[in-house]
């Protein structure tokens, strides 16, 4: 059942690949469809998603747009011209999302294996508290280094590893980008500029399924991940 709020998604898919190698890691294809297409199904199946906007580089907009044409999602996607870094991309989203917007959900495009459940629970605690994002415990020890020294040793359970989607309500994320540009600060996700905002963002337990796919080491988990998603799906029809 569709909520009757107003939620947008916002997709950066600016970025220009470079652990990946040569290719941009958001058209590489799994099973023959891109990844950034296996992305922007699960927002399309996701009613909690009114709109949904994708940041591009200008050169790959018209391309995408065709691309979009031919996979005809099912739900409307505006494509932006992205910026050089990340934060330029999603606020260039974020100006031209509707006036009655009421959370913002950010995600990665090399993000594929998300599901519309957790996109559901990270909604559901934006809308409570304002801000909120996925996470997942580390399992390893993280130590705190200088250069090649160790300084110390965090405990794991004051650690999560952050994941997207994450969601604000639309009024915070605006007021923390302008901040942003104000102060000269770069974050390294959207929850970075909250924070720096002095606000606090609560964390949704995420899934070591919602990997994001940024080596060739991670593409063979990729399609591991993908097989097992499609043969389950075969399973329930």
């Amino acid at each position: 059942m569709a909520s009757s709020r107003k939620v947008a998604a916002i997709i950066p898919a600016a970025g220009h690949g470079v652990r990946m190698g040569s290719s941009k890691k958001q058209f590489l294809k799994l099973q023959g469809t891109p990844i950034l297409i296996l992305t922007l199904r699960k927002f399309v199946a996701s009613p909690e998603i009114t709109e949904i906007f994708l940041a591009a580089p200008a050169a790959d907009i018209d391309p995408l747009r065709e691309m979009l044409a031919a996979e005809d999602l099912g739900k409307r996607v505006s494509v932006v011209a992205g910026g050089n870094r990340r934060q330029d991309s999603v606020e260039n989203c974020l100006r031209v999302a509707s006036p009655d917007t009421e959370l913002v959900a950010v995600h990665d495009a090399v993000r594929p294996f998300i599901t519309p459940a957790l996109i559901a629970a990270v909604i559901q605690e934006a809308a409570q508290t304002g801000a909120a994002i996925l996470g997942v415990l580390s399992v390893d020890t993280i130590k705190q280094v200088e250069r090649n020294r160790v300084l110390g040793t965090i405990p794991r359970e004051r650690i999560v590893l952050a994941q997207t989607p994450q969601v604000f309500r639309y009024d915070i994320l605006m007021q923390a980008f302008q901040k942003a540009r104000e102060d000269g600060f770069e974050g390294t996700d959207e929850a970075s500029l909250v924070e720096h905002m002095g606000l606090e963002v609560t964390v949704v337990s995420g899934s070591d399924r919602n990997i994001k796919i940024t080596k060739p080491a991670d593409l063979e988990l990729a399609r591991f991940l993908l097989q097992e998603e499609q043969h389950s799906l075969e399973a329930a029809s």
